[in-house]
């Protein structure tokens, strides 16, 4: 599994950004975009006293694409060959159909182009809330720590909660624990999902069930004009509560009757056998959980590495695979897909063992 930073860089990297940040409360006739030179395609705002610039990430601008229904692959086209034309076809648009839209700001850069429903639940306050949650767990370890532009992740296990999988290897133990992740910017909900770790390979995964999920959606914020979103008590009652239950969520993610469930459920993997073509196995179980090309490949070199054709086998392969993938929410994707082919329904399990 990717390591990320150290807790204490992730803190420092938190408080920097909270404070770094802007957030902004606006009608899209108010809003423009231009070509900025080196600094790609900029969203404009215009203020009483003057019109500011917004760099936009590639995700804010995916966002706006979304927003006035054109598509990624052209407003990308568009972005990098039309500017002028992607300016237009998007301020048209923001004038014929007005809405209030919030605006994320960090570094001088838009980030995100939100519904003005958007609940703003930031990683300092998750941060703030499942640390010292995790943080008097008998036994527990932060395994693996990050936030990319889109996402903050905390996955820790605990030495106190660990199982023996009955395997072709020996000593093959798994570490019960959490991953808790959110995002910033849209790009998902807060979540909590139970994260295993096995000790033999050091690979992480992440499990589907017992998850929880709080998707970022409050009521309407009534303004007029542009209106700089503050933290302020107004805003806080709800996240409060979300916290508070993200908090309780946590204290009670490690329980050991829900780990030995999910031990139970990746022991049966084990006498599950790849019956077909192993490359063809792989092909089909790319297509069901979602593996790239280059992904099937790492993948399928693993699971001959290994030695194991069982789904166990493929199971540990598609988790190894994640640790060859550069982008740390890829990665986390790849572990998630380790889960899920624990959980294949009987019928896919079928298609992918006799593939030939």
């Amino acid at each position: 599994m990717k390591t990320g930073r150290t807790l204490v860089e992730l803190a420092q990297e938190i408080e920097r950004q909270a404070s770094a940040k802007k957030d902004m409360i606006v009608d899209t006739r108010q809003l423009g975009m231009i070509a900025d030179g080196p600094n790609g395609i900029a969203l404009t705002v215009a203020q009483p006293d003057g019109v500011d610039s917004y760099p936009l990430t590639q995700h804010g601008l995916r966002q706006v694409g979304t927003h006035t229904g054109i598509p990624a692959a052209y407003i990308d086209r568009m972005a990098e060959k039309q500017p002028q034309l992607l300016a237009t076809n998007v301020k048209t648009w923001f004038d014929a159909e007005p809405q209030r839209r919030m605006v994320r700001t960090l570094d001088g850069r838009a980030r995100a182009f939100l519904s003005d429903r958007y609940q703003r639940i930031d990683n300092v306050d998750v941060a703030n809330a499942v640390i010292p949650a995790l943080s008097v767990v008998p036994g527990l370890q932060f395994r693996s720590t990050e936030i990319t532009p889109n996402r903050l992740y905390i996955k820790a296990v605990t030495t106190e909660v660990q199982a023996e999988i009955k395997s072709r290897r020996v000593g093959d133990f798994v570490r019960a624990g959490v991953m808790i992740s959110n995002s910033e910017v849209g790009s998902g909900a807060i979540a909590i999902s139970p994260f295993m770790e096995f000790l033999v390979c050091t690979n992480g995964m992440v499990m589907d069930r017992g998850k929880f999920r709080r998707n970022h959606v409050g009521g309407s914020q009534v303004i007029e004009g542009v209106y700089e979103v503050l933290s302020d008590e107004a805003l806080r009652a709800d996240d409060n509560a979300t916290l508070l239950k993200v908090r309780d969520v946590v204290a009670g993610a490690l329980d050991r009757i829900a780990f030995q469930a999910s031990i139970d459920a990746i022991q049966e993997t084990v006498e599950r056998r790849v019956e077909g073509n192993p490359v063809k196995a792989v092909e089909v179980l790319g297509r069901t959980v979602g593996l790239l090309k280059g992904e099937q490949t790492s993948v399928l070199r693993h699971l001959i590495e290994g030695g194991d054709l069982s789904q166990y086998g493929l199971m540990n392969a598609v988790t190894r695979a994640s640790a060859d993938v550069e982008d740390y929410d890829r990665a986390t994707e790849l572990e998630a897909m380790g889960g899920r082919v624990v959980s294949l329904a009987p019928a896919q399990w079928r298609e992918i063992a006799q593939a030939a």
